[in-house]
């Protein structure tokens, strides 16, 4: 392991001196590839650093040990010193984990109303909602793709692109269905209903990973409406696209602009398409997948949202919180640093790196 950090710091070293030639700033696609790797390098260099300044503490002590007027001191010195490099070692360990190679990725966020009809929809609308201010806080920009509403204003499902670094690293654990206890609003006898909704969460494809052939694309242009029929568009902007191999269907009706709407659409089809691939890729790694936090399985329920205790609860990892206005505020960093910290966990167990 020592080995290979030192080839990483040295790694870090060789960017850094290749980042101050100043012929590497005519290059655009080099130095955003340069750039790209120093920082995902960078925690390791530090850590590197940080151990061989406790290495060399450690041996500093060591030396002093034999002078019986610094023995005293020096027990204290080294004892702290084999603490931080426990530490350290253990830090660098997960830094070494091999990282999921769409942790950078933007993410296709997709939301369904599930069990309990109207309430299941209006639920999916608070989720929409909750996922909406995180990608704020977070500065990424979430696009609606498709949106279909009840009359109530419920989300019976939706489509939305969340663009911004690092957004699948964050999103990814949110894969599955999400149960909520509440009393209605069109309950009149204050009864709490149990009720869903179901989270998908897509890397988003690059022309690059999915090649699509046009002849398997089958194109329709109609109006788009909202619930009710608000929002009528007279002009036949609204796109489907059929895959026809996979029989995978992608709407979208935001833009009013027929071409605009085609180019989300198809973002979504080839997210949807290179899900596919990875999901066939992971079945031929099932022990690999048993390792990780929750499987990512859309009918696997991840988390429960009871309004009257307020309180969260994600089943996977046990974890309850007693936050549930700020939660669906948009406050998830707990949760998802809880998740990540979790699966972290669960690779160093299954001897992962």
């Amino acid at each position: 392991m020592l080995e290979k950090l030192k080839g990483l710091a040295l790694r870090y070293e060789d960017l850094q001196a290749q980042l101050s030639d100043p012929a590497v700033y005519g290059d655009a696609g080099r130095l955003k590839k340069l750039n790209r790797e120093m920082k995902e390098l960078e925690p390791v260099a530090a850590g590197w650093r940080d151990w061989e300044a406790a290495e060399r503490r450690r041996t500093e002590a060591e030396k002093l040990l034999h002078d019986p007027d610094f023995r005293e001191l020096a027990q204290e010195e080294l004892s702290a010193a084999k603490a931080e490099l426990r530490r350290l070692e253990e830090q660098l360990r997960i830094l070494l984990l091999p990282r999921d190679p769409d942790d950078n990725r933007s993410v296709v966020l997709e939301l369904r109303g599930g069990v309990g009809g109207e309430e299941g929809a209006l639920f999916a609308a608070s989720l929409l909602r909750m996922y909406t201010m995180y990608a704020q806080s977070k500065g990424w920009k979430l696009d609606v793709v498709s949106l279909n509403e009840t009359e109530l204003g419920g989300v019976k499902e939706c489509s939305v692109l969340v663009e911004g670094e690092g957004a699948y690293s964050r999103l990814k654990f949110e894969s599955g269905v999400h149960r909520v206890q509440r009393v209605p609003e069109t309950e009149s006898g204050g009864r709490i209903h149990t009720s869903a909704a179901t989270a998908a969460v897509l890397p988003a494809a690059e022309d690059v990973d999915i090649e699509i052939n046009p002849k398997d694309l089958q194109i329709d242009t109609y109006r788009s409406s909202g619930a009710g029929g608000q929002h009528v568009n007279k002009t036949e902007s609204a796109i489907r696209i059929t895959h026809l191999p996979s029989g995978l269907v992608v709407e979208c009706q935001d833009e009013r602009s027929q071409y605009k709407n085609k180019d989300k659409a198809m973002r979504v089809l080839r997210s949807r398409l290179y899900d596919l691939a990875l999901k066939k890729r992971d079945d031929a790694e099932a022990a690999r997948r048993r390792n990780q936090v929750g499987s990512g399985d859309r009918s696997e329920r991840i988390r429960t949202y009871n309004f009257p205790q307020g309180r969260v609860t994600d089943h996977r990892i046990g974890l309850t919180l007693y936050k549930i206005g700020a939660i669906m505020d948009g406050d998830l960093d707990e949760l998802i640093d809880a998740l990540a910290a979790a699966d972290q966990a669960e690779r160093l167990k299954g001897g992962a790196g």
